[in-house]
């Protein structure tokens, strides 16, 4: 990726250009000390002059009022406060007309920002004064004074928090009062300029120490620049948080969010004081010293895919390679490209009015269909659809260009979704909420509804990161989340009925991935990189879990490494320097979930025969208790030595019915409800009160005799010799009041029992020869 540079021969500003910023992706407004407003339109490469600003106004900073105004959308700014060198703010219209000028600050506002939703107005100035304004210019507070000048300002992404400078510290303020101030030493030098990502949640900073730094909201520091040669004059985040620009003297540097440099440009601009993103995030605009204002596409990314490589040329042209026999496919767009996705054999290519859906197999004939809005900042693919996220809404589309759906909720706010908090399978929509951070609101695909009974999915910390896993039937999908004190858990999207406890599969996960082709889930655990090649071992057997794990170093990838995909056996990573690194795993647990998914045991076991892991004997263990195929759990049991297991399944081999038999494997499962639900509604009420009393549940086991009327001698009988095992006297009062009067006849209880388990072995043997009866002709 790099930045294809344009710059005039003759500067349109006599003066240094103090600031810049854009209506349209095609039209930019910049600001000058020569006091003129100039318009920029980038289509037919005019500039006019909007106004000229009175003699003793020189602009120092300017922002344009917010677009999206709730309901009511607004296709380009209409707006713009701006400061200046006198003490006053302005609000001046598209077309130059000076609404409102207000005295602010003593000495020069250094800079004005309005929030997300255009309904206050941060002020910072030479004066040390932080002040809120309403969107008429009514002053509402004075959130914070201090000695000394503040040169920049930015709202945290919620509108609640302004972060501030001062001097070398960041402060980041709360509106409400009396909430705790987060401060902290951010650079050696006075910091000039700071920027705070409403996608991502980070923060940027520079300064005069040559270095700029990325940040999170809770102050932690993930990465710190080598000193250049000049002070860091300006910083600025693309609108959706993967990039991010760096201006100095003569410097424009393009950065990934972690902070590795992508592309450096030494432009004849002088310093850059100002950068601005274009709303589609595909050009920057910088105010440069010596008049100038610079335009930078960024152009030349990569997508890639299995034997595919995808590469942006120009700004509406794509060349596809394919590595395997270096044939290579010129793609062109009428628009410019904004964004694109390759994965699942097909490439998906938003501009600036259509999306293109081309297939992997057929570069030549693409599904092309208009867009709603236009800008597109996020596209995920699942294997049967694909899904856009735009300023508006969320749409899925099927690979023939068909809208599918359309999921909303409460409170949505589109602009602020990105790849960690969307997920996509195929017939599951998750979407981690941002008013809440602890909700994950899951939607059927095919409808755009919420899912099942309507509920959400909702945990006991902040979730920071979800991912869908993408294979398997849809009763048994599963989402993986990364929460705020990096724990990893796992959890199943229930459509209805009760809802699946959340299970901790990890702590201190900083990424996690499914594979694209069975489900089997990755993940970098501090230090380790670990592969869970059958998650839902939790559900059935969580003792063998760690069996099925394979764990390898990963202090290789050094601090901050992200998963970037995990398609087939390869995982690739990117390392916090931006290199990427490719690992292999073993094939193997993939053919596994594919024998075991299509039914095939005799093949899954001449398979682990072959192989000889214990990681496979595990997972087929765990497989085949899942799927109820106990003579394949046998073999798999035996084969990792957990003979008591083997015992235990031969038990429920030699069980009468096939309620019970049922019952017991839910009950090796650890699913006690469901075991005992199984059994009385199969009317065998003496093995639900004996399954309790063997898990010594005396309370529930004397409930269910008492509510049944039946075998209550029995449940005392075993109370009393469990008692008198460990020398104890009787204190529960329900256990004392029963055995008033009782007298304990083990004889009579013993013939119960024998007739109980006589009247379910000729139950089970009626059942069976009425349903052979059923088949004759």
């Amino acid at each position: 990726m790099r930045l294809k540079i344009s710059l005039l021969k003759e500067p349109k500003h006599q003066e240094l250009v103090s600031c810049v910023g854009w209506t349209t992706a095609e039209e930019l407004y910049s600001c000058s000390d020569d006091h003129q407003i100039v318009k920029w339109n980038l289509l037919t490469s005019e500039t006019t002059q909007i106004v000229k600003l009175p003699d003793d106004i020189y602009p120092i900073d300017f922002h344009w009022f917010p677009k999206s105004l709730g309901v009511k959308k607004q296709t380009q700014a209409e707006s713009f406060v701006l400061t200046s060198s006198d003490g006053k703010f302005h609000l001046i219209s598209k077309l130059g007309r000076v609404e409102k000028s207000i005295e602010a600050h003593c000495g020069a506002v250094l800079a004005g920002r309005w929030n997300y939703e255009g309904t206050a107005l941060v002020t910072v100035g030479e004066d040390g004064q932080i002040k809120i304004w309403s969107k008429t210019g009514m002053l509402r507070s004075t959130l914070a004074q201090q000695g000394t000048p503040v040169y920049s300002v930015a709202w945290g992404p919620d509108s609640e928090k302004v972060l501030y400078t001062a001097g070398k510290q960041l402060i980041i303020k709360p509106l409400q009062p009396n909430a705790k101030v987060l401060q902290w030493k951010a650079h050696d030098g006075i910091i000039l300029k700071v920027d705070w990502n409403s996608v991502n949640d980070l923060i940027l900073s520079a300064g005069e120490d040559c270095k700029y730094k990325v940040w999170d909201s809770y102050s932690r520091p993930l990465y710190n620049s080598q000193p250049h040669e000049h002070p860091i004059t300006s910083v600025a985040w693309a609108p959706d948080g993967e990039l991010f620009a760096v201006g100095s003297f003569h410097t424009l540097r393009l950065c990934d969010k972690t902070g590795w440099s992508y592309a450096l440009e030494k432009p004849n601009t002088g310093s850059i004081f100002n950068i601005a993103w274009s709303i589609d995030g595909t050009q920057i605009a910088g105010a440069c010293g010596n008049g100038h204002v610079v335009f930078a596409h960024v152009v030349e990314q990569h997508w890639e895919w299995k034997n595919f490589q995808v590469t942006l040329t120009k700004r509406r042209a794509m060349q596809v390679r394919n590595v395997l026999n270096d044939a290579v496919d010129l793609l062109e767009f009428r628009d410019r490209v904004i964004k694109a996705s390759l994965n699942y054999a097909h490439l998906v290519v938003s501009t600036s009015l259509q999306c293109y859906v081309f297939s992997t197999k057929n570069w030549n004939t693409p599904i092309i269909f208009d867009l709603k809005e236009g800008t597109v900042s996020l596209i995920l693919q699942a294997e049967r659809h694909f899904l856009l996220v735009d300023g508006s809404s969320i749409y899925l589309y099927s690979y023939e260009g068909r809208f599918i759906s359309s999921p909303k909720f409460p409170g949505m706010r589109t602009d602020i979704l990105n790849a960690q908090t969307v997920s996509l399978s195929n017939d599951t929509i998750a979407i981690r909420d941002k008013a809440d951070e602890k909700i994950i609101f899951l939607f059927e695909a095919s409808t755009g509804k919420p899912l099942g009974d309507g509920k959400f999915l909702s945990h006991k910390n902040e979730i920071l990161e979800i991912a869908l896993d993408q294979k398997g039937l849809t009763n048994d999908r599963k989402i993986a989340f990364i929460d705020k004190n990096r724990d990893l858990c796992i959890t199943s999207v229930k459509r209805f009925g009760k809802e699946e406890q959340i299970i901790k599969l990890g702590t201190m996960v900083h990424t996690l991935a499914w594979n694209d082709t069975c489900n089997i889930l990755c993940g970098l655990q501090d230090t380790r990189f670990i592969v869970w090649y059958y998650p839902n071992t939790v559900y059935v057997d969580r003792d063998i879990l760690p069996k099925t794990l394979c764990e390898g170093d990963a202090s290789e990838f050094s601090k901050n490494p992200h998963i970037v995909s995990f398609v087939g056996n390869q995982v690739t990573i990117r390392r916090a320097d931006g290199s990427l690194v490719h690992i292999n795993i073993s094939p193997y647990p993939a053919i596994l979930h594919e024998y075991v998914s299509s039914s095939k045991w005799e093949d899954a076991v001449r398979l682990c025969r072959f192989v000889k892991e214990q990681t496979m004997w595990a997972c087929l263990a765990a497989m085949a208790v899942a799927n109820r195929d106990m003579t394949t759990a046998e073999i798999a049991y035996a084969a990792i030595g957990e003979i008591d297991k083997v015992q235990y399944i031969n038990s429920i081999k030699s069980l009468p019915s096939k309620e019970s038999k049922m019952a017991h494997i839910l009950l090796f499962s650890g699913n006690i409800q469901e075991a005992e639900i199984v059994l009385l509604q199969a009317g065998l009420v003496y093995q639900a009160i004996q399954i309790n009393i063997n898990l010594y549940n005396w309370e529930r086991a004397l409930e269910l005799a008492v509510k049944y009327k039946t075998h209550v001698d029995t449940v005392l009988a075993y109370r009393q010799k469990f008692l008198e095992t460990f020398g104890k006297q009787e204190t529960n009062k329900r256990y004392l009041h029963y055995a008033e009067g009782l007298q304990i006849d083990w004889e009579k209880i013993k013939a119960k029992i024998e007739m109980e388990i006589t009247k379910e072995r000729e139950q089970s043997s009626s059942s069976q020869s009425s349903k052979s009866m059923g088949l004759k002709p």
